[in-house]
């Protein structure tokens, strides 16, 4: 009877200790902003940008001073837009002006813009172009990116988790999560490259649990 009496307390107790929530995965949505392609886009949209409403531009063919112009004249007649301001951001960033592009790109990731989290969050990573280093905000960002459907954070977020980069922060880094990530990856058309750098994560992560 005392066996049964402990059993039930241990059964009550376990119900009433707060629930784990799977993570969810949400979709940016881009209908309130403009999707009419600008001079910016044309100019200084990125490649690997999911919401980019024109080709895109590889680093290497930016033309910085030009494109930091017509971002500037499109950011006027459209303030809101963070496709824009991201753009924006880039080029400045590009041009060597990481000062003036870094209120750009975080209100751009400030709407959960995917791209700009994910950049933003590696800026702060690497230290690239002489941005100032904040792992554990990276981390946050770069975590974020991947929940709003950025490949590269889906990705990115469980690698640099795995080589130490966000050790001592408080975002999560919980390995149940990191494997979400990679799996909710592998939900897409992965290129080769990527879909080999999924499989390795994700046996990585298996082993180690």
């Amino acid at each position: 009877m005392k066996k049964l009496r402990n059993l039930w307390w241990c059964v009550l107790a376990t119900a009433s200790l707060p629930m784990a929530h799977a993570l969810e995965f949400k979709q940016w949505d881009p209908t309130p902003y403009s999707q009419a392609v600008t001079e910016c886009d044309r100019l200084a949209g990125h490649p690997d940008d999911p919401f980019r409403v024109g080709p895109g531009v590889a680093t290497r063919d930016v033309k910085n001073e030009a494109a930091i112009a017509a971002c500037q004249a499109e950011l006027v007649k459209d303030p809101k837009n963070p496709r824009v301001s991201y753009q924006l951001a880039r080029v400045l960033t590009y041009a060597g002006k990481v000062g003036e592009a870094v209120p750009h790109i975080e209100r751009a990731a400030a709407t959960n813009y995917p791209q700009a989290l994910f950049v933003t969050g590696y800026l702060y990573l690497s230290g690239a172009y002489e941005a100032r280093k904040d792992a554990c905000r990276a981390g946050e960002l770069i975590r974020e990116s991947g929940i709003w459907g950025r490949l590269a954070g889906q990705l990115g977020y469980p690698a640099f988790v795995l080589n130490g980069r966000f050790k001592g922060c408080a975002v999560n880094q919980d390995r149940a999560e990191l494997i979400a990530f990679v799996e909710q990856a592998r939900k897409g058309r992965l290129e080769y490259y990527p879909s080999v750098l999924a499989e390795t994560l994700l046996r990585e992560l298996q082993v180690s649990r």
